[in-house]
């Protein structure tokens, strides 16, 4: 692209997801006027500083880069404002933009969201969608305004959930649907064909946060929502169990499959006999497998991993951690 075509962008993101959206805009010829992303935080055993996958890039790359710890200082918006920026993209920044950074850029704030919108507002939206067992998702680059994603969309680009996918491979995929979909979007504004449409009053749900006690297993729920957490929190947060005589030692659980009710034959587990059992207790299964009741049948544990070990196969996980049928996964106490 020559640099009359070129637009003038200040990019606002921390994590991958973001990393690769920047490295796509700037290989599509654009002016990278200034990064923006968080503070390095401290990680490992040590409490090393580490920088962002952004700032990484960034730095390899020799853009600009600042990482205030707010975006509500005059000092930093008068800088925005000298930089005469054509358009803002943000992805998973992590700092609210405020009404007068908004209004800074030529076009506005272009958010990349990861997402059918409005389906999956919120924090958490790849995690969430794999949860809920939608077969579905996708990108949705967004006009930002002062809500919680709520701004009117400006192009979506859809993307299937694989019966296989984990949080962490969905994560890949969108993140590359979402460089090319932000590509896409500047062409369009650059040529002045990008149109706004409001969001869809109906169908708005909420992606919230992960939490801790998001990922403990919920041993009363459906064989299927289960897995789909196990799915959907692989890598983070991990999904993890508690064996009510080993309450000190979570196990994360990063594999499961659902046990088809009244499948007794062929060395199956029976799971329509689990249905008697209180929920979270471990069923007789052949050697070498996990099996435990849940709201509606059984779930296979099929990957699992101890503290301060490796993930191993059930077979293997066994024979360092002896489970014995009858023994009893912890369920959540009722939020």
């Amino acid at each position: 692209m020559d640099r009359a075509r070129a637009m003038r962008i200040v990019f606002a993101g921390t994590p991958g997801f973001a990393a690769a959206a920047l490295g796509a805009i700037a290989a599509a010829g654009h002016e990278i006027a200034l990064v923006l992303t968080r503070a390095d935080k401290p990680a490992g055993r040590g409490r090393a500083l580490h920088e962002s996958p952004v700032k990484q890039l960034a730095r390899e790359r020799g853009f600009p880069i600042e990482q205030p710890r707010t975006l509500r200082d005059a000092a930093l918006q008068a800088k925005l404002r000298a930089l005469d920026a054509d358009a803002m993209v943000v992805a998973a920044y992590g700092l609210i933009l405020p009404a007068e950074v908004l209004a800074i850029p030529r076009h506005g704030c272009l958010n990349i969201h990861a997402s059918l919108l409005p389906r999956w507002r919120g924090a958490a939206p790849i995690q969430r969608a794999i949860e809920a067992g939608d077969a579905e998702t996708g990108i949705t680059i967004m006009q930002m305004d002062e809500g919680l994603d709520t701004g009117p969309m400006l192009l979506a680009m859809r993307e299937p959930i694989c019966a296989d996918d984990t949080g962490g491979s969905l994560h890949d995929r969108l993140a590359a649907l979402g460089a090319r979909a932000i590509v896409a979007a500047l062409e369009r504004l650059r040529e002045g064909a990008l149109r706004a449409q409001p969001q869809p009053a109906e169908g708005v749900t909420y992606a919230h946060k992960l939490t801790r006690a998001d990922a403990l297993v919920d041993w009363t729920q459906p064989a299927r929502r289960i897995v789909d957490r196990v799915r959907a929190f692989d890598p983070v947060p991990g999904a993890t169990a508690l064996l009510e005589r080993m309450p000190d030692a979570p196990v994360k659980v990063w594999s499961a499959r659902a046990v088809p009710a009244g499948a007794a034959q062929g060395g199956e587990p029976d799971a329509a006999a689990a249905s008697g059992l209180r929920p979270g207790t471990v069923l007789l299964a052949p050697p070498g497998r996990l099996v435990v009741a849940c709201g509606d049948g059984a779930v296979e544990l099929r990957e699992l991993q101890r503290p301060g070990s490796r993930r191993l196969p059930a077979a293997d996980f066994l024979r360092g951690c002896p489970v014995e049928p009858g023994e009893r996964f912890v369920i959540p106490a009722a939020t």
